[in-house]
């Protein structure tokens, strides 16, 4: 891929000379990438970004270009960074290992491994950077539009972010992010022709400035556009000008055999202003105009104009969609951590409980209780049978909460999409990962989808793996 070879964190590359030079090109590794705590302080997350991430390293290659400029990297005493031997193995380098992941669309929770890579040390080490870039801006912002779809009683969501996007590649990733965690349309066309995510937009204030009235600047964009009009009624005066302007062109539009399609409002008192219009608007003959609303919306303020009766049918979102914005800021702390070597699992351990790993390569699977709800995820061993009658789970960062998960439905998570460097399968469609969401949602109980204090989903170690983390803790009990 040229220089997306080079789209990677320095460490990973002195990392993986060190150890083509000490002789560990030949070790065996499984690293675990997972987050710490669900982003928005919510209660669940959207799994998104894997096909983005599986096609970056598995066509990543370092071209003449990227070997000779690293070629050219010197230490602060003049000398090579990078050896000869290790750059010829950069040149012959494709990553050959297995990714097992939860699908696009999942719902998953905090210290659980959303992607498991498993394979030579160098090549796991190498696809960190990537792997963690993709999915964790996707995941941040498929949860962020699942949250304002659900605050708006799974109302129509548009996305509108693209001019306040980090950036160009932010932008379509984030458009397709966005789809996948509802909404149903963009309005960034590139991401439109790449994904097949349908296109909307309607009008900047400048085009009503742009006319001598405001009844001109709409008459003419109706006349541009009689089957798909939408107009921005709030450049001067909601109320008292561009509601009754709108109906007037709404009237001619009718009298052409044509339907005004919606009007938008992009300032102001949202909930109030969609009632008055509701009200006009029925009024006139014309209940078939949808309103559309934008400024600076995220799930609570959707919530909040819901609570207060907002008649809105269409919701455009942007700046708090694609930037993923929260309070406890614009990123999803996933991380990615070695839990095996060479076949023996390992353990990074600290003073904060929460960022002592959980060794191992693993499975998880999920339990359902007999009205069909997600009711816990186990996290057991990779070799371990957990689809016996009872499975104990243990939380891993309170031993003390343990919870028994009898004879129910359930369903193994991680998934293979790659072995020994290939495809297992062609990736799902959007369609199909937008279907899972909606899917998977129905089956999450609303504790876990509140905005504010939702209820926390359960998370535990099996037996086993709670045994075998407890042995790597205290050397002495093994």
């Amino acid at each position: 891929m040229g220089d997306r070879a080079l789209l990677t964190d320095f460490y990973e590359l002195t990392m993986a000379a060190g150890y083509f030079d000490r002789g560990k090109a030949g070790d065996t590794a499984t690293f675990d990438l997972y987050f710490r705590q669900n982003p928005f302080h919510g209660g669940y997350a959207i799994a998104a970004g894997l096909e983005f991430a599986v096609r970056d390293i598995l066509e990543t290659r370092f071209e003449r270009e990227d070997t000779l400029f690293l070629s050219g990297m010197r230490t602060s005493r003049g000398t090579p960074v990078f050896s000869d031997g290790f750059l010829q193995y950069l040149r012959e380098y494709c990553f050959r290992g297995s990714i097992r992941a939860m699908p696009e669309g999942s719902v998953c929770f905090s210290s659980e491994p959303l992607v498991q890579v498993t394979g030579n040390l160098i090549e796991c080490q190498m696809v960190e950077s990537i792997l963690l870039c993709h999915v964790n801006f996707q995941t941040l912002v498929a949860t962020k539009a699942a949250r304002m779809w659900e605050a708006s009683s799974r109302g129509s969501i548009v996305e509108f972010g693209m001019r306040r996007a980090h950036g160009p590649d932010g932008a379509v990733s984030a458009s397709r992010a966005a789809y996948i965690g509802g909404a149903e349309a963009t309005s960034n066309v590139l991401a439109s022709r790449l994904f097949g995510v349908p296109a909307r937009g309607t009008q900047a204030h400048s085009w009503v400035q742009s006319f001598p009235s405001e009844m001109d600047a709409f008459r003419d964009y109706a006349r541009t556009f009689p089957d798909d009009c939408v107009l921005l009624v709030d450049t001067y005066d909601v109320l008292e000008s561009g509601l009754p302007n709108a109906i007037a062109t709404g009237r001619e539009l009718e009298n052409s055999g044509h339907r005004l399609l919606g009007i938008r409002i992009d300032s102001g008192d949202l909930a109030f202003l969609s009632q008055r219009a509701r009200e006009r608007l029925d009024q006139a003959g014309l209940g078939y105009v949808k309103i559309i609303v934008s400024n600076e919306l995220d799930e609570y303020l959707i919530s909040e104009i819901m609570a207060e009766g907002g008649r809105i049918d269409v919701w455009g979102i942007g700046t708090k969609l694609v930037t993923g914005d929260g309070a406890d800021g614009a990123a999803l702390g996933g991380v990615y951590k070695m839990v095996e070597h060479n076949g023996r699992p390992k353990i990074k351990l600290s003073n904060n409980p929460v960022k002592t790993t959980n060794p191992g390569a693993k499975r998880v699977m999920r339990f359902y209780n007999s009205q069909g709800l997600m009711e816990a995820d186990a996290v057991g061993a990779a070799s371990e049978e957990l689809s016996e009658a009872e499975v104990l789970i243990i939380d891993p960062h309170n031993p003390l909460r343990r919870k028994r998960l009898g004879e129910s439905q359930r369903s193994e998570m991680l998934q293979t999409v790659v072995t020994d460097g290939r495809l297992v399968s062609d990736p799902p469609s959007l369609e199909e990962i937008r279907k899972r969401r909606k899917h998977q949602l129905d089956h999450l109980h609303e504790s876990y989808k509140r905005l504010r204090n939702p209820h926390e989903y359960k998370v535990g170690l099996s037996l086993q793996l709670w045994e075998q983390k407890e042995r790597l803790l205290n050397p002495r009990m093994a």
